[in-house]
């Protein structure tokens, strides 16, 4: 069974004082500290998740095919890991090769925007006749909070942003993402300026004492995503600090990108470093059917400079040990170019990039042909890719399982398994 995300709340010190007692009073030594210190890391694991929507080309990317039918007029390089090599847009990526997993075999058989938004981000499971979550709300309820306090599934994207219950399926709107419109907190985060701190902490302990009240007298399901709501937006009104990037150095700036994918990838590395567990940026306008290379021209280098940027400084903090990077669409494009020089829908045979906690670095998974329309090896679909996730963070997806109104659920798709020569 499942354990409760309260679990998870202990903070680091009390735990870590109980268990040195414990361990004492035990005489079991180096045993129970071992096993502390493997839960401690668990709980320490977090989420990187990059979603261009629309769907970028492979072929202008991570499997470029230069002088071939489809390949385009770009080129590829050579990377820090001999012998594999990108499309000549992403130089800054080339370099941090070495700490990339890239799969170049997936086949998802879902063209459409609408339906394989959802199926990539929901993994696929067999019918169940429910509304399975997301991954973020997969990971925050597995994995529960963090310390911080800070919401567990944040977006940082363009435009709106707003509260998405729907992202948690049937595991309720406590699970839901926390969305920040072109990465900026909401208006109304800020306290009332006629109000002190001392005056405020008094009415948010009074709003304790009441919602305590009300809630014991009805269902927890209709209180306690409200009130965990409320009590994540109080811990962020004291850190404004983590959407504030004016002060951060020039050169992280330029390095990233001063683009609105390079000003919301330095959000979510603030966003990890402070305990957020699952951070998702998503970056808009990769539906490249008309003039695909020009588009592709302007869009991969901004990505790139900010992806590999993020990587590289989070392979320098140490943070990557505990995370789980992903660069993903919900499909690629046509290795055929239509009669607009552009590239359609293609779930057939396309790309994801990954790093991190878990998986193994500097390898490619699985190849296309010399065209890039067939797979020739290592063919996977979206539910081997989430065991391979759920694996990387610790989470034994073939064993586990949710539980909803009783009923057992599997985590992923239970035909498939995990990518074995993508982990670590």
């Amino acid at each position: 069974m499942l354990c409760n995300p309260t679990e998870h709340q202990i903070s680091r010190r009390r735990f870590l004082g109980t268990a040195a007692g414990v361990a004492v009073a035990g005489g079991l030594g180096g045993l129970f500290s071992a096993k502390a210190a493997e839960a401690m890391k668990a709980n320490n694991k977090q989420v990187l998740f990059v979603w261009l929507d629309g769907g970028i080309s492979q072929l202008e990317s991570w499997d470029p095919k230069p002088d071939t039918l489809f390949g385009g007029p770009f080129r590829s390089i050579p990377t820090s890991v001999p012998g594999t090599h990108v499309s000549e847009l992403m130089p800054a990526c080339a370099k941090q090769m070495h700490h990339l997993c890239l799969v170049r075999s997936l086949c998802t058989k879902d063209n459409d925007h609408s339906s394989g938004v959802a199926r990539i981000q929901r993994g696929d499971p067999k019918n169940r006749g429910v509304l399975y979550p997301f991954f973020g709300s997969s990971v925050a309820h597995l994995l529960g909070p963090m310390e911080s306090n800070l919401p567990p599934y944040v977006v940082i994207k363009e435009g709106q942003g707003g509260f998405r219950a729907d992202d948690a399926g049937f595991l309720g709107p406590a699970y839901g993402s926390l969305a920040f419109g072109e990465g900026k907190p909401p208006e109304d985060l800020l306290r009332n300026p006629l109000l002190t701190e001392t005056e405020d902490e008094e009415r948010n302990a009074l709003r304790d004492v009441l919602n305590r009240r009300y809630a014991s007298q009805r269902r927890p399901s209709l209180t306690e995503a409200s009130t965990f709501a409320y009590d994540t937006a109080r811990e962020l009104m004291r850190r404004q600090d983590i959407f504030d990037t004016s002060k951060l150095p020039a050169k992280d700036l330029e390095r990233y990108g001063r683009t609105d994918i390079g000003t919301h990838m330095l959000i979510a590395r603030n966003m990890l470093e402070s305990g957020v567990r699952f951070v998702k940026v998503a970056n808009y306008g990769w539906d490249t059917h008309g003039d695909n290379f020009n588009s592709h021209a302007s869009l991969v280098p901004k990505f790139d400079r900010a992806f590999a940027s993020i990587v590289e400084d989070m392979a320098a903090s140490g943070l990557l040990q505990n995370t789980l990077v992903i660069a993903m669409s919900e499909f690629g494009r046509t290795p055929r170019i239509n009669g607009h020089a552009g590239r359609d829908h293609w779930a057939n045979s396309w790309s994801l990039a990954m790093a991190g906690c878990g998986v193994r670095p500097g390898v490619v998974v699985g190849a296309t042909d010399d065209t890039g329309v067939e797979i020739k090896d290592g063919k996977y679909d979206i539910g081997a890719v989430f065991h391979t996730w759920f694996k990387a963070l610790g989470i034994d997806s073939e064993e586990r399982q949710y539980k909803h109104k009783g009923q057992p659920l599997p985590l992923a798709h239970e035909d498939m398994t995990p990518i074995k020569e993508a982990l670590a």
